[in-house]
């Protein structure tokens, strides 16, 4: 692969007692500012009896109360804003397919310390100022589009606004304009290589030499797989629309070993997911994350539901990593006593030979029982028989290797719905059982 130039700003260049210090003087600033703008906060420092004058150390942010998803919701449109409707200049917002969307807001400030921290991502994954940047995460409401966009250009790269979905016009585009990085959800990009392949494309022969993958959990096999199929550096981005959208932490292309997070505006803690409690460094429970350079919509101690655990920074050594998110704690599934996440089964998957990325679990009730059903394409070349042995296989990685039965199901290639966004990998097909 390509070895890039080292070139980092300043503020990746601070000594651990420089951002420590950096850290508390804004993190002091964000609790105070919280409290007196935003009622929310205030009713719940209060209530849990802890002032922003009680914060004298980084640990001492673990006085204070978590913010949930809910929580953002009864807030619901602008409840969550520290500043007059008047200074926000723009708003996202998420699907709100579960209930009320949860609604953000941004100043001027906030928007340019956002490009600040996209443009300081794709280049720590190996994109150049006067490069092109094909982006293919979804534009509106959605943070992936509008956010990769302003850090493109912010970065001084020329920037394809492509969207989602066309998928047959994205490929026209990546050969006609030949961009040389792309950010996209790693499930769309698979799509796009399969499109590339059925019109007689060879990846790798592309002009893409960095693909920066966020949005959704994908696996070492996921980037083992696009990595040689289109033979580029294949990056993770993390983001949440809560904390500010993409560009939160960033896989470095140095050594590819978890996201370095930018401390010096989001401070991360790990917790048990069950407690609340925080766990020791290097120890994986839940991410929690407070904004420390938000102006529009402060947030402390937002609980992320995403699983990982911290270590020391690498190739940005002022920066602690988190590993790379294979799970949430909400899309767990409990088969039959044993937990798994969709992740797993996606690295059985992909190391079985005849068997395409593209899959979907369906859960139903067999009588009192839970089942779970792998619905995965079969690669073009498979014959019959090789279909019928990757089932087995299958099916006996899962059992030696998570513990529990499952049935699959081998399907023709593209049978599966293409997903433009972020794949849904469960399809929860049990009657919900009536009460009373």
């Amino acid at each position: 692969m390509t070895a890039y130039a080292d070139v980092q700003d300043g503020s990746e260049r601070l000594s651990g007692d420089e951002l420590a210090a950096l850290q508390l003087k804004r993190l002091r600033a964000t609790l105070l500012r919280a409290y007196e703008r935003v009622p929310f906060y205030r009713q719940a420092f209060d209530k849990a009896g802890v002032h922003p004058d009680d914060c004298h150390s980084l640990a001492d942010l673990s006085l204070f109360p978590f913010t949930t998803k809910g929580d953002l919701r009864d807030q619901y449109p602008f409840g969550m804003f520290a500043v007059p409707r008047s200074e926000v200049r723009r708003i996202h917002a998420s699907s709100g397919t579960t209930g009320r969307p949860t609604v953000v807001g941004y100043t001027d400030g906030d928007l340019s310390a956002w490009a600040d921290v996209v443009a300081r991502s794709i280049r720590a994954a190996g994109g150049r100022a006067g490069q092109i940047v094909h982006i293919a995460y979804g534009y509106g409401l959605f943070t992936g589009g509008l956010g990769a966009h302003y850090g493109a250009e912010r970065l001084g790269c020329t920037v394809v606004p492509a969207s989602g979905g066309m998928t047959d016009r994205q490929v026209r585009l990546i050969q006609d304009f030949r961009p040389e990085v792309i950010m996209v959800t790693p499930s769309y990009m698979l799509t796009l290589l399969d499109e590339m392949e059925r019109q007689g494309i060879d990846p790798r022969a592309t002009s893409l030499r960095t693909g920066i993958f966020g949005a959704e959990p994908w696996t070492e096999e996921m980037r083992r797989e696009i990595e040689e199929r289109l033979d580029i550096d294949a990056v993770d981005i993390y983001g949440l629309s809560e904390v500010m959208g993409p560009g939160v932490a960033q896989e470095c292309v140095e050594t590819k070993d978890g996201l370095h997070i930018w401390e010096d505006h989001f401070y991360p803690e790990v917790v048990d997911p069950f407690t609340g409690a925080v766990v020791p460094e290097g120890e994986p429970g839940e991410l929690v994350f407070t904004s420390l350079t938000k102006e529009a919509m402060p947030v402390i101690r937002y609980r992320t539901r995403d699983l990982t655990r911290l270590l020391p920074g690498t190739a940005r050594p002022a920066f602690r990593r988190m590993e790379k998110i294979t799970g949430r704690s909400d899309d767990m599934i409990i088969l039959r006593g044993v937990n798994l996440y969709p992740t797993q089964i996606e690295e059985v998957l992909l190391r079985t030979p005849g068997l395409a990325p593209h899959f979907q679990l369906r859960l139903t009730r067999e009588g009192r029982m839970d089942a779970l059903t792998v619905r995965v394409e079969a690669r073009r070349e498979a014959d019959a028989g090789q279909r019928e042995a990757a089932a087995a296989a299958v099916v006996r990685a899962v059992k030696e290797g998570i513990g529990v039965s499952v049935a699959v199901e081998v399907v023709p290639p593209e049978t599966l719905e293409r997903s433009v966004g972020k794949i849904k990998r469960l399809v929860d097909l049990r009657e919900t059982p009536r009460v009373g």
